[in-house]
């Protein structure tokens, strides 16, 4: 990184370190827990409930999974807010999903926190991702090209002595991944592959089709038609392909159980 870029990156994480410190002083003492029965208001008051949600990071969350978060924040590992840990961390407590899918697995801090939550609350699951793997982005992203994703993503499983994940490098579109994603129903998918409308579509189609009932898909960058307000640096609302996706859910099959920011959970209720 030359001198600019440097200077450029300390004054960065230096606004969000500020931004940071400015809500949570709107906090004081420890988070109220988080009950599902308050899931609702999420729906509801996104705004409000996914600062509660950085509020419980900063104050109730394990050490361990606050101590992930960091690793990834370092060096630019993961993207991500710091509240999503806290909505992974409800939604596996809640219901132990025994296997986990995710599309888009960049340099794998979603799969890894899945793997970690699993084995902090004690029960088995499989992990499986499904990436290129490479720089490739979309019209709303671009990536390093001076990495190998695929090996850093094996490092930053073993950083935490987790088991290696399952790891097919494939474009969703590629017929070996959707040959792997019909090969079982899943429990919960995670959908943070490309964020092009046609593309987020197809994989929504394909994962719905082979989810269990009562299973779970999270829907990434989706909250651009929700009455969500980001926090200024912290947090964004999503992008467009996404959340046109989730406003077209089909709302007879599947019903909206909890937002934090712009990441949307649906449950599959019924074939």
């Amino acid at each position: 990184m030359n001198i600019a870029g440097f200077l450029k990156s300390r004054r960065g994480n230096w606004k969000v370190r500020r931004a940071e410190s400015r809500l949570l002083r709107r906090f004081t003492g420890i988070a109220d827990e988080i009950s599902e029965s308050q899931w609702e208001e999420s729906l509801a008051n996104p705004t409000e409930f996914y600062q509660h949600c950085f509020h419980y990071f900063h104050t109730r969350l394990p050490k361990s999974l606050r101590e992930h978060r960091a690793y990834f924040e370092s060096n630019g590992r993961g993207f991500g807010e710091r509240s999503f840990h806290v909505m992974w961390f409800l939604l596996f407590r809640k219901f132990a999903p025994e296997n986990f899918l995710e599309i888009g697995v960049f340099r794998g801090q979603t799969l890894s926190l899945a793997a970690m939550l699993a084995r902090h609350f004690k029960f088995d699951a499989s992990m499986q991702g499904i990436s290129p793997f490479s720089p490739a982005g979309d019209a709303v992203s671009k990536y390093r090209h001076d990495l190998n994703y695929y090996e850093d993503t094996l490092e930053n499983f073993a950083h935490f002595s987790l088991p290696a994940p399952g790891l097919l490098q494939a474009y969703s579109t590629d017929r070996m991944a959707a040959e792997l994603i019909a090969s079982q129903e899943w429990s919960c998918i995670y959908i943070d592959g490309n964020h092009d409308y046609e593309i987020a579509r197809r994989d929504w189609d394909l994962c719905a089709s082979n989810l269990r009932t009562g299973g779970l898909i999270v829907l990434d960058d989706s909250g651009l038609t929700t009455s969500y307000a980001p926090s200024p640096i912290l947090s964004t609302a999503g992008h467009p392909g996404p959340s046109r996706l989730a406003k077209e859910v089909d709302r007879t099959h599947f019903r909206e159980i909890l937002q934090v920011g712009h990441n949307r959970v649906f449950q599959k209720t019924a074939l």
